[in-house]
């Protein structure tokens, strides 16, 4: 497949991406799409410079999208009344900073019953998104039948990406019949697959398989626990005694919030070793490449604050990033959250140890003019 070419021009380079096609095109590339924070000051109040610096800091780390009001960009921005705001600031920042690459795809978060998704999705496609990456967690309970006529609603306004949430922070049990259905539907471009469970990321590749969707539904690793052994893994699921193969082609990632351009990177690598081993005579991946995954999942476990069940996962990214200087604090809306009981300390144990793993020296060099 031939690479898509680099538009000078953002606004246009954007526009590319409504068509359908040229969508699936571009995902299948294999995109890093880090999960967008939302910057506030200490009055936990919308801090626009920060959250329009985090923005230009993920473009200029090379992401190829930018997932906005997401979990990671906490979803009581709703209650805030702040879904517009931060999706708009959002998408005029990927208008308007300069870029060689391909114009980032765009992808809104939509949580909520029907109605609300809906709205939702439509406001989002108003802004120029280009899809909808589709919570289900406000439907915990509702039949198979009852979620994917929700989906389809959602689907007459953008393009879905499916979200298998971990059930840990609010997701629902999905089964392989469920993503079988889910991934027939016309308008599903991608799933971003993020249980943190491997039975259940198996379950999102046997439905794709059983849809025979797996040459037009992309896979987006959002298993943070896992990142670079989803990338780099040939998943097997059997269709008619025969087994066909299913790959993750990029991440739509929490983790990726930070140590950005690492992470881009990071994908490149997979890219690389994925297909020298396609090409080569015993489709081997380095052991060097495995071992990084384990790795990136001890950052990952500081990052997300496991040790306190995912408690502190949007602050310690935040204070990641604090520490980088983008963000002035690790503030969220609720005051109630913020780093778990230890966090600080794994936080700091990781840095020490995994310090060739970020890029705090780009974001130095770079930190004053995103803030400009």
């Amino acid at each position: 497949m031939a690479a898509i070419p680099p538009s000078t021009d953002p606004a246009a380079g954007l526009a590319a991406w409504r068509d359908i096609d040229a969508l699936r095109r571009r995902l299948r590339e294999g995109l890093a799409i880090p999960a967008h924070p939302l910057a506030l000051d200490a009055a936990r109040a919308f801090d626009p410079r920060r959250q329009r610096a985090l923005s230009r800091y993920y473009l200029d780390a090379g992401a190829g999208g930018l997932a906005v009001g997401v979990h990671t960009t906490q979803f009581a921005i709703r209650e805030a009344g702040l879904y517009e705001t931060v999706l708009r600031g959002a998408i005029e920042a990927a208008r308007d900073w300069p870029r060689a690459a391909p114009a980032p795809v765009m992808v809104a978060g939509v949580c909520g019953g029907t109605i609300q998704a809906v709205a939702e999705a439509r406001l989002a496609k108003g802004l120029g998104y280009h899809a909808a990456l589709l919570s289900l967690a406000a439907l915990k309970g509702a039949s198979d039948d009852v979620l994917i006529a929700h989906c389809e609603a959602v689907a007459r306004e953008l393009p879905l990406i499916g979200f298998y949430l971990q059930p840990a922070v609010g997701g629902l049990d999905l089964g392989a019949g469920f993503w079988a259905r889910f991934a027939a539907l016309e308008r599903v471009v991608a799933i971003k697959v993020a249980p943190f469970n491997r039975y259940r990321t198996l379950d999102v590749v046997r439905g794709v398989v059983a849809a025979r969707a797996e040459d037009r539904v992309v896979l987006y690793t959002g298993n943070d626990d896992h990142i670079v052994l989803d990338l780099v893994t040939p998943f097997v699921a059997m269709r008619e005694g025969l087994p066909v193969t299913v790959r993750f082609r990029g991440g739509l990632l929490g983790h990726w919030s930070v140590w950005t351009k690492a992470a881009v990177e990071q994908l490149e690598r997979c890219k690389r070793a994925v297909a020298a081993a396609e090409a080569g005579p015993d489709g081997a991946v380095a052991a060097e490449l495995l071992a990084l995954d384990s790795r990136v999942s001890d950052c990952n476990s500081a990052f997300f604050d496991v040790a306190n069940g995912f408690a502190g996962c949007i602050a310690g990214c935040h204070e990641v990033l604090r520490r980088q200087g983008l963000l002035e604090g690790i503030w969220c809306l609720d005051p109630h959250e913020g780093l778990g009981p230890g966090q600080a300390a794994a936080i700091d144990r990781v840095l020490r140890e995994h310090a060739d793993l970020g890029d705090d020296a780009f974001v130095t060099a770079n930190l004053a003019r995103w803030l400009g």
